[in-house]
């Protein structure tokens, strides 16, 4: 049996983990699970997989979850700390789910482990690629990108050949908002922002995708990733969100990985890897589906887009400050405190104001993170005033 721990267990990605594994329970053992603090969820899946032990990052939810576990034989623990010994318990695939920087220690704390730690959030190679990285490297643990358009460029990238690797194409869906004016956009709501047309995903990231800066984040992980130039990482607009990302080959052969927009599916990919597993998604109907649509992306309706791919080429310090901007500015629209069209004027506005060195050890891309946090708030305050 496969030993597994997931990290932000009761979010998107961590329920269809789950779901995946209880289809399988012979397959998996489940070591710890973890959340934020949404006890209801986090109690209920580790009594049904029989976990080990059930974490709370918010310490003050701990004796809830306690109680919810009274009896169950279940070790129960709180706090930040706590989240880090889970990470560190040596599990041999770990799912790194926690939505933001939040889960950019606790996946340092797995890799250092060595095993397979699964990527489903992008900010720990967006924020610390170099130091993720370098410990991976040091440990032997194995990065396994669960992120459809990553994962997607995995199964086509032939890692031993990369010098025949021409391009590497990440496709977008574009979001909700792809046709709409930069006027219309103005008055774009959270609710309207969240309404994904083709994925279920958590707030944050479908806001993310509203704004395109979800793809650039992409962006920046596809180069960590994968030893090709930053100009030849492409990005192509795609509504139907069938195709994940393609990989073009220097003789002119282009391969895609093609699946239904369902989390699922590179999930199950990283679980059984190298193998594969049965998922419950029906095949692919191309015949359904009709046609498949492309398009270049508007860097002047998305300027996200445009941000990210400065930030990457720059390097240093500049994708974490993205990174760390971005969630000031999605958080303060999801309160209703700045407009869509602001999140990428601030997250521009803490770029043109904050230029720290590169930050070479995980406590200094924390403190870059925390340095761009506190302007982009200083920067939201007065959007709102």
């Amino acid at each position: 049996m496969k030993s597994v721990t997931i990290l932000g267990a009761t979010g998107s990605v961590g329920s269809s983990t789950l779901d995946l594994i209880e289809r399988d329970p012979d397959a998996f053992e489940i070591l710890a699970l973890t959340a934020n603090c949404d006890t209801e969820k986090l109690a209920a899946a580790a009594i049904r997989t029989n976990a080990k032990r059930a974490v709370v990052a918010d310490e003050a939810c701990l004796p809830d979850l306690r109680e919810r576990l009274a009896g169950s034989g279940i070790e129960a623990a709180g706090g930040p700390q706590a989240l880090l010994e889970t990470a560190a318990m040596g599990a041999d695939w770990t799912m790194g789910a926690i939505v933001g920087c939040a889960g950019l220690e606790p996946v340092m704390a797995a890799v250092e482990q060595g095993g397979i730690v699964v990527l489903a959030n992008k900010e720990p190679l967006v924020s610390a690629g170099d130091v993720i990285l370098d410990a991976a490297a040091r440990s032997g643990a194995t990065l396994l990108p669960a992120d459809s358009e990553h994962n997607a460029i995995f199964q086509c990238f032939d890692a031993s050949r990369p010098n025949t690797i021409r391009r590497i194409i990440l496709t977008c869906s574009g979001g909700p908002f792809r046709d709409w004016s930069l006027e219309r956009m103005r008055d774009v709501t959270p609710e309207q922002a969240v309404a994904h047309p083709n994925w279920s995903m958590g707030a944050k990231i479908s806001v993310d995708s509203a704004t395109c800066m979800n793809k650039g984040l992409e962006l920046i992980e596809a180069a960590r990733l994968f030893p090709v130039a930053h100009e030849a990482i492409e990005i192509v607009i795609h509504p139907q969100s069938v195709i994940h990302s393609l990989v073009d080959y220097i003789d002119g052969s282009v391969l895609a990985q093609l699946g239904p927009p369902d989390m699922r599916t590179p999930i199950a990919h990283c679980l059984a890897w190298p193998d594969r597993m049965a998922t419950p998604m029906a095949p692919l109907d191309l015949v359904a589906i009709g046609r498949l649509e492309f398009a270049a992306p508007d860097e002047t309706r998305f300027p996200a887009l445009r941000l990210a791919r400065q930030a990457l080429d720059a390097g240093g310090a500049r994708p974490a400050i993205l990174n760390a901007a971005n969630e000031i500015a999605v958080a303060a629209f999801l309160a209703k405190r700045i407009g869509f069209l602001e999140i990428a004027a601030i997250v521009d506005d803490t770029l043109g104001r904050y230029d720290p060195p590169a930050p070479q050890t995980l406590d200094e891309v924390l403190a870059v993170d925390a340095g761009a946090r506190a302007i982009a708030t200083e920067r939201v305050k007065e959007y709102a005033s």
